[in-house]
């Protein structure tokens, strides 16, 4: 053990996502640590911690998904209350970091959502954030704390050599995640296609043409996160009237907001292979989805961070 002055560790989570929190403490061999996060009448959000965490790395799971601002409070209380009960080192785990996709001014008078979350992480107290896929990396530029950006592509890799299909090719469903696609069609020995399109008004886009040869192929479309499954749904139907053999999608965060069960489920996709960094309710829920668990990744990495070895090794 090469921790030095940390002893012990303890897993915690808020309410956003407790299976993935206790599939995560399980395979590190611990129970989830003793706390309740309730509201009170009024709303506001009631924190207690029922067992010391004096001198002790702690961990809090909590993905900031819907509904995010709740999630997102329920964090930043859990870390203020470890802070003041002395908490060795706080790390704020944090499977799918909302607020994201607000990373940059796009027009005038925008605001930088995603560094205004990082500035409120840090000063709630946290030492160090593990995450998963930001949907822009320079996000951790936004802290000054250090950031763990693990990346789910591996997880879905794997699960595509496993099935070990012919023909296939790898398919960004818009320009944003030609970088993604080439990392994954690369250990798979694929090509890759790009869908090109123009989005009119925003969470609408439209479909324009498709740059590479999909024609009898098995498509993969990779994507970082489906929300409303817009782009997903019509570059899926796009290559599918374009004479695409089979469609499968992938991608790290379902966010699956809005109408996104109503247009999968009526889409040309034919198997959808999701990660578990938000939950997902029964009634979301289609028959077309597979699910891949994160927990064996972050309890690699959280066990990591405790002895003080390198995160990047597990990426090599």
């Amino acid at each position: 053990m090469k921790n030095g002055a940390f002893s012990d560790y303890k897993v915690f989570a808020g309410n956003s996502h407790l299976e993935l929190a206790e599939e995560i403490a399980s395979i590190m061999g611990k129970p989830l640590g003793k706390a309740t996060v309730t509201k009170f009448s009024d709303g506001e959000i009631s924190v207690n911690l029922w067992e010391t965490v004096r001198g002790i790395d702690t961990y809090i799971v909590q993905s900031t998904c819907d509904p995010v601002n709740n999630n997102l409070m329920e964090i930043l209380i859990m870390i203020d209350a470890m802070k003041r009960a002395s908490a060795g080192r706080i790390n704020a785990v944090i499977p799918y970091y909302g607020y994201a996709r607000q990373d940059r001014k796009a027009k005038a008078r925008d605001p930088i959502t995603a560094k205004l979350v990082a500035n409120l992480l840090m000063a709630a107290g946290a030492d160090r954030v593990l995450t998963m896929d930001l949907h822009a990396a320079q996000i951790q530029g936004y802290f000054d704390i250090p950031v763990d950006h693990l990346v789910g592509l591996p997880i879905l890799i794997k699960y595509f050599k496993e099935k070990a299909m012919d023909d296939i090719v790898i398919v960004s469903p818009d320009h944003g995640s030609v970088t993604r696609a080439r990392s994954m069609a690369e250990p798979l020995n694929a090509p890759i296609a790009i869908v090109d399109k123009r989005r009119p008004e925003p969470n609408k886009s439209e479909i324009m043409n498709i740059i590479g040869d999909i024609e009898g192929k098995n498509c993969i479309l990779v994507d970082d996160m489906i929300d409303t499954a817009g782009t997903i749904t019509n570059a899926a139907n796009a290559l599918k009237d374009l004479g695409a053999k089979s469609v499968v999608a992938c991608a790290t965060h379902p966010i699956l907001s809005g109408p996104a069960k109503e247009r999968l489920e009526s889409s040309a996709i034919e198997e959808l292979v999701l990660l578990n960094t938000v939950p997902i309710p029964e009634e979301r829920r289609i028959s077309k989805m597979k699910m891949l668990s994160v927990a064996p990744l972050f309890a690699e990495a959280m066990t990591r961070v405790f002895t003080n070895d390198s995160i990047s090794r597990l990426f090599d």
